[in-house]
């Protein structure tokens, strides 16, 4: 399939760029034979006892940091991963070209060396060990989204993070987590449905733009992932009794049908999974996710996931319905095409 077939056109106005005071308050559309709207608090009528929802608890940490070189010259870092406490890879914008050996001065001058070029990122070295995630707490800031064309604010730290975010290490949030609140995973485990984790750590190249019109000669990032033995044993029963994987949100999903692809057990390790129409899924049944950009590959995934004529009906009448896009916007449940 070609990269213009994943094309639509959407108003600036439907890009959702500040969240709603509630969570659960979002809509939610339905996809199944037909179309159902919904708020997502009624999500509990879609999954029955005996189901299994899977949820990525990654945590967004404040990634992005401005600098200077010593000369004067402004610098601004995107933090991609942390190796050690004194090794990172990030992305790295400057009026000049960025050299080896290249020095920045990050805030309370913790100065950092640009040490190898990776593909467009870079690895960077402090002269000392220091514990970046905490320095990136306090001297940090939020990297929100390019689309929302705005700083983050006070605001977007606790929203623009999951209620059960746990482990430090991504750039982006898993989106379709953000419409949980604790009352509906409650809810969920009251109605005899069990909730489980998997960690997949966002990067950067989750907003890297498809660039080849032929979608096979596109290259995916390279993400962190883990799976638990419990959460193992949790997917082999459900599987075994005939109950139904959901998986919350496309990080989810890619971390899950990369365990089917290795092997089901505990493991980590990193991930590159491209889904595009025609991909066998193994493990996931339905997933909830939030609508996503033209030409991405997320855009790809729920094709491939619902069935690409689906997908274009849901999002025509998305569209026309006045949904919210994007991060901070609307959810769907989709159900696994035979």
């Amino acid at each position: 399939m070609k990269l213009s077939d994943f094309d639509y056109h959407l108003s600036e106005e439907l890009i959702a760029k500040n969240p709603l005071n509630n969570r659960s308050d979002s809509r939610l559309l339905v996809v199944n034979e037909y179309l159902e709207d919904h708020t997502f608090s009624e999500i509990i009528s879609y999954i029955n006892p005996g189901d299994l929802l899977i949820r990525n608890d990654t945590r967004v940490v404040k990634a992005r940091i401005f600098g200077h070189k010593p000369s004067g010259g402004k610098v601004e870092v995107m933090l991609e991963r942390i190796i050690d406490q004194q090794h990172f890879i990030a992305h790295v914008r400057t009026s000049k070209r960025i050299n080896i050996g290249m020095e920045i001065i990050l805030p309370d001058d913790l100065v950092v060396t640009v040490s190898e070029t990776l593909d467009g990122l870079f690895a960077l070295q402090t002269r000392t060990a220091i514990d970046l995630y905490a320095y990136l707490e306090h001297h940090g800031n939020l990297p929100l989204p390019p689309y929302m064309q705005r700083q983050a604010e006070t605001a977007d730290e606790s929203r623009y993070q999951t209620v059960y975010a746990a482990h430090n290490g991504s750039v982006a949030a898993p989106t379709a987590g953000l419409h949980f609140t604790p009352e509906i995973l409650a809810e969920i485990e009251a109605k005899g449905a069990t909730v489980a984790s998997v960690t997949l750590h966002v990067g950067s190249g989750t907003f890297k733009p498809v660039s080849v019109e032929n979608i096979s000669e596109h290259k995916m990032h390279s993400e962190v992932f883990s799976i638990n033995e419990v959460t193992i044993e949790l997917i082999k029963q459900t599987k075994a009794s005939g109950g139904k994987i959901i998986a919350v949100g496309t990080t989810s999903l890619r971390t899950l049908e990369s365990v089917a692809k290795r092997g089901l057990h505990a493991q980590s390790g990193e991930t590159d999974i491209f889904i595009t129409p025609g991909f066998k899924f193994q493990l996931v049944d339905k997933l909830i996710t939030n609508f996503h950009l033209p030409k991405s590959t997320l855009l790809m995934l729920v094709s491939a996931f619902s069935g690409k004529d689906k997908i274009d009906m849901a999002y025509q009448h998305a569209i026309k319905n006045n949904y919210r896009f994007f991060s901070y916007g609307d959810a769907m449940l989709l159900t696994r095409q035979d």
